[in-house]
């Protein structure tokens, strides 16, 4: 049997097959992700013995709801049937493929035939009445219908009536269905939009102070606001900003040394302040927080916090739930560990713990406090260091009471291990887009993940760089790469972040290795957001660029032109709607390209599909011809690496 059958649940189990449906994650064992308001286009292999005629529904309802929605599927070839249905608001669905017997249908078809071939047909004209005077399944509309028509053959004895195109619809929709058959429910996640798309800029709160030296408080970060969303961007996420603790601080540069004036690391959670539900004293109160909220919302930008799941050892739950933790042999707390890594100023909750209910709901209710404080977008440091059947049920638990609420895994592991994670609910993934250079890794990697399954659960969040990751090909700090970085996410992604001082080409590394020098994460910084060489316009244009065309705003509909350069990338993406088309290409070397687009391709025009015949340039408004199918273009990375046309019939 092949391993997507679904088990059946039928008055009359086993009348229909039902196989191979589409879209499915692992035979229904994960929900397939989808945005509120898109059609949702469902397939599924259909057939019983026989040559009567088959009919077919999709079915679907909320969770928790008791009440089915339905709407009809249509046979397309060779037994594969299809249907779409709409849901109206985001949350958690179940659906479901029904076949049955149309019985009337198949009354009918055979009625007609014979009719045609001169043959006798007063008993199948009886037959037929019968199946009429049974049929009360439906509403009073369809009911009176069939009353009339039945009354009109009997008075008569003339079979037009019961062959009436209103009737067969009254018919299927009034007879009993005694051989139903329905698929096992499929689970669905349907998001909000920002769940597919968002540029995001990563701050760390503490240093957005313009006074050297000074910690930042969150009426420093409003102050920033402006800046970051002249840049274009959607959501501003916040690296932790819980109290850090004293114990086993971090110095400068991760030294196991810190001085009386070092702030620490803010993935140290916790303090004689608080822990994962408190606000560092030095950023400021809980109402500063709610106002850096509101100023969020008041310039169309959305606030995410970072969740590290992790405690120093001054948090408050050490103390008062000590068994939440695992020993060592000498009776000593055992700290985090990544060996060679160590990290003495954290320790990991055990998750198997005998008391590991109550550390479940406690986790669980951090996020619901925040959610109650406005925030609707979590950043989870690291999830994959923790248990995966705990993941999978604090997101249903948050999400069946805030189904609005984002999850974005922070997880640079194993391939399989960061599918699994997508797969059992987190709204976006962190990617290798980080270390993917070469021209044929970065189509592999984007054709993967545009592929299927991995598009009906994989949402990808490409950061250029993160507070723990300087890539070595920014190392050089060249403008040029920069861009052409932030281009490629931007452009390929349509969820994409950067870590603030990516705009300023901040690029001096630990030497050797892939961290920045004098890491924020464990001092102050403060900044000059307008120093000279910055490129912030750039950045706007980019984000302009992605709200002006749908075409951007999704991942899924990507195709890579064959270019004639191996550094050089050609693209085409198409928005859901197919009516917005975006071409480009972008230079992954210093040096001038002069390449040959082949765009070949199509553009929805007033419901129909249209050849490109001409393409706009999106930043400067040129416009060019397309002949031949495509166009040459020349692309000059120092002064610009990426080149973005808008497509036209």
């Amino acid at each position: 049997m092949n391993k997507n059958t679904q088990i059946v649940e039928s008055v009359a189990a086993g009348a229909f097959h039902v196989e191979n449906i589409y879209p499915i994650i692992d035979g229904g064992r994960f929900p397939i992700k989808r945005i509120v308001g898109e059609p949702i286009e469902v397939f599924a292999d259909l057939y019983r013995d026989g040559h009567e005629i088959i009919a077919a529904a999709i079915v679907w309802r909320r969770e928790q709801d008791r009440d089915w929605n339905r709407v009809p599927m249509a046979l397309v070839v060779n037994d594969r049937w299809s249907g779409s249905f709409i849901p109206a608001a985001i949350g958690r669905y179940v659906y479901a493929v029904e076949a049955w017997t149309d019985e009337f249908a198949t009354w009918r078809h055979g009625f007609e035939l014979k009719l045609h071939a001169g043959q006798d047909v007063t008993l199948d004209a009886l037959e037929g009445a019968a199946l009429m005077t049974k049929a009360q399944a439906g509403g009073p509309d369809a009911s009176a219908l069939i009353v009339r028509h039945c009354e009109a053959y009997l008075q008569s004895g003339d079979t037009a009536p019961l062959l009436a195109s209103e009737l067969a619809a009254a018919m299927a929709e009034a007879q009993t269905r005694p051989d139903l058959t329905r698929s096992a429910l499929l689970p669905l996640m349907i998001d909000r939009e920002r769940a597919r798309n968002g540029a995001w800029y990563e701050m760390v709160p503490r240093s957005q102070s313009t006074v050297p030296g000074q910690h930042g408080t969150f009426r420093d970060c409003i102050a920033r606001l402006p800046d970051v969303a002249a840049m274009g961007f959607d959501v501003v996420y916040f690296t932790p900003i819980h109290p850090i603790g004293v114990k086993n601080r971090k110095g400068k540069n991760n030294s196991l040394m810190a001085g009386p004036d070092d702030v620490g690391s803010p993935y140290a959670i916790g303090g004689i302040e608080g822990g994962h539900d408190a606000l560092h004293p030095q950023l400021g109160t809980m109402e500063d927080f709610h106002a850096f909220i509101a100023a969020c919302k008041e310039l169309d930008m959305e606030v995410a916090i970072d969740v590290a799941v992790q405690c120093s050892p001054d948090h408050p739950w050490v103390t008062e739930h000590p068994d939440w933790f695992k020993r060592r042999p000498d009776g000593s707390m055992k700290y985090a560990e990544n060996p060679p890594k160590k990290y003495e100023d954290i320790h990991n909750p055990d998750f198997t713990c005998d008391d590991a209910g109550s550390l479940w709901n406690a986790l669980r209710d951090v996020i619901l406090f925040w959610v109650d404080q406005g925030v609707k977008i979590f950043r989870i440091d690291n999830p994959h260091t923790k248990p995966l059947r705990f993941w999978e049920w604090m997101i249903r638990e948050v999400q069946l009471k805030h189904p609005d609420v984002l999850f974005l895994a922070e997880a640079f592991t194993k391939p399989k291990l960061m599918k699994g994670l997508a797969k059992l609910g987190f709204s976006q993934s962190y990617t290798y887009f980080t270390w993917r250079t070469q021209k044929w890794e970065i189509e592999q990697y984007l054709n993967e993940l545009c592929g299927y399954p991995e598009r009906d659960f994989y949402r990808p969040n490409f950061f250029v760089n993160t507070p723990d990751i300087l890539p070595f090909h920014l190392q050089s700090g060249e403008a040029w790469m920069f861009k052409a970085r932030v281009a490629l996410a931007a452009a390929l992604s349509s969820t994409y972040g950067i870590y603030s001082g990516f705009e300023l080409l901040e690029h001096e590394p630990i030497p050797g290795k892939e961290e920045y020098l004098n890491s924020e994460k464990y001092e102050i910084r403060t900044r000059d957001w307008d120093q000279p060489g910055n490129i912030k316009p750039y950045i706007r244009d980019l984000n302009m660029a992605r709200r002006a065309n749908t075409a951007l705003q999704q991942t899924s509909n990507l195709r890579f032109m064959a270019v004639n350069d191996v550094n050089v990338i050609g693209f085409v993406k198409e928005s859901v709607d197919l009516t917005n088309l975006v071409a480009g290409a972008i230079s992954l070397s210093r040096d001038p390209h002069e390449v040959w687009l082949p765009i070949n391709s199509q553009v929805m025009v007033d419901g129909q599909r249209r050849d490109v015949a001409a393409v706009e340039n999106i930043v400067t408004g040129e416009r060019h011809a397309v002949e031949w199918g495509g166009l040459r273009v020349r692309i000059d990375p120092m002064r610009d690496p990426a080149i973005f046309f808008r497509c036209l019939a």
